[in-house]
């Protein structure tokens, strides 16, 4: 991409909920392009539906945005040239803009009830016809509007989509799109309330705060004519539209759904996800750096990212490939950073434990929110399944005497020490000419009720004493 100038890009999440994790790629991409390009990033607040408001949403918003890094140039509590930044607070602005295109005759007052428009979209359903407005109310007379005004009835102003003209566009993703707008309905700009849907506001917003490229999602392509039709009305210039693909999730067929883990970006931090994982993770998704290159801070990406690199396909969202980046960013982190994160997911242990096991589990770790679960054996005894202790297949007479002979071992320990534990246990083995595989297998089911755990003879003196023979008496009564 050639260089650009005044480069501007937005992020305008509803606050109907959380964020949505494509919704952070999103913002992603609006933040890497206005950076590369000396340019701003803008947050704006799309709050235009108050039935689906949800209260705090906005401020945890914010507070992801915050947690990725993704931190706006101008926007609410920052403010702005274009100020304000939230919906709710310009409503003048477009009832102005509303006004200009009923003079205009590019947009038309409609008092259907909502009675009636039910009726008509279920005859269109039941006729196999796509449910669309029929412009029942384009005929009336000014004579009758001005009558029905005065008569306060309720009415919604409907963009005049023109009959059977083609729209056509450049999508920096797709290519030339083109629409034909009969395939186009009278979208809905101002609702009985007086509050503008996004269609209007959002072009409004995008025109007056200078925006010069929407980034969005697919989603929204249909949405596209009408937009381009509004733009075209008020004889605003059009901004550069990409439209980036969805994320597919490979343990199902269709969309990423809530119902197979986690759809929104503060999800993934609840999870034990580092935000710098999860951001280069879905760097890719849907971007190709043109190298084998993988691992990209954000200050690389910024560098690298071109608009022209987005794929068209959607997104395979596999969140084995997000373990292995998360995997990594643990790694790079050194224990003094690591010790908060085993804290949140780990409040009950102690500094002493968290010391221990910060170097020896960060290696091998995955996400945060995976310690409870292999490490629960250290506050308390789960339960487990007698069968566990067979699962190399020894009989119950061979699993017996390595538990009373490790017993007798560990009470006989004065020095509780890894050091000492391991080399005393290994002498144990020998002795006994015991399979070593055989016999840490039973160990480790004894002592962390899991034959997947971590590494058994280095938990024994986190434990203690006391405990290691309590488990072992335990795992002797389930024989």
């Amino acid at each position: 991409m050639s260089q650009l100038k005044n480069v501007r890009t937005r992020m305008a999440p509803s606050p109907t909920g959380e964020l949505h994790i494509g919704g952070l790629r999103t913002a992603l991409y609006d933040y890497a392009l206005a950076k590369k390009f000396n340019g701003q990033f803008i947050l704006r607040v799309e709050d235009t539906d108050q039935k689906r408001y949800v209260p705090g949403s906005e401020e945890r918003l914010q507070a992801v945005f915050k947690e990725f890094g993704l931190n706006w140039d101008e926007g609410p509590g920052i403010g702005g040239p274009f100020s304000p930044y939230v919906q709710s607070q310009r409503l003048e602005i477009y009832q102005k803009y509303a006004q200009q295109l009923l003079t205009q005759k590019d947009a038309y007052y409609c008092f259907c009830s909502q009675e009636r428009l039910d009726s008509l979209r279920e005859e269109q359903k039941k006729a196999g016809k796509i449910p669309r407005y029929d412009q029942h109310c384009l005929s009336l007379s000014q004579d009758e509007i001005d009558q029905k005004l005065k008569d306060n009835q309720p009415f919604t102003i409907r963009l005049k989509v023109p009959s059977n003209k083609t729209i056509v566009f450049e999508d920096l993703v797709r290519g030339q799109v083109k629409f034909n707008t009969n395939d186009v309905d009278d979208q809905v700009l101002v609702k009985s309330n007086g509050i503008p849907t996004y269609h209007l506001a959002s072009v409004i917003d995008d025109h007056l705060m200078e925006i010069s490229h929407v980034i969005r999602a697919e989603e929204w392509l249909p949405s596209s004519p009408k937009h381009v039709l509004i733009y075209q009305a008020l004889n605003w210039p059009l901004p550069k539209f990409a439209h980036v693909s969805v994320f597919l999730d490979p343990s199902h067929s269709g969309k990423m759904s809530k119902r197979h883990g986690s759809v929104h970006a503060q999800g993934f931090l609840d999870e034990g996800y580092l935000p710098q994982a999860v951001l280069n993770f879905i760097m890719l998704l849907g971007w190709n750096p043109g190298t084998d290159q993988e691992i990209f801070s954000l200050e690389e990406f910024i560098k690298s990212f071109e608009l022209e690199k987005l794929n068209k396909k959607p997104a395979i969202f596999d969140r084995k490939k997000l373990d292995y980046f998360n995997g990594y960013y643990i790694r790079q982190l050194s224990n003094q950073s690591l010790l908060p994160y085993f804290k949140k997911f780990l409040p009950q242990a102690s500094q002493a434990q968290l010391d221990v096991l910060i170097p020896i589990l960060k290696e091998r770790l995955v996400k945060f929110s995976d310690l409870p679960a292999q490490l629960n054996f250290l506050f308390e005894d789960p339960d487990y399944d007698s069968k566990l202790l067979y699962k190399r297949g020894n009989p119950k007479e061979l699993i017996l005497k390595m538990l009373q002979e490790t017993k007798k071992l560990l009470s006989a320990l004065a020095d509780f020490s890894f050091e000492n534990l391991q080399q005393s246990i290994l002498q144990l083995i020998k002795d006994n000419n015991w399979s070593m595989g055989d016999y840490f297998m039973v160990l480790r089911v004894t002592i962390c009720a899991s034959s997947f755990t971590p590494p058994v003879v280095e938990m024994l003196p986190l434990l203690g004493k006391d405990k290691c023979l309590k488990k072992i008496d335990i795992a002797i009564s389930k024989l």
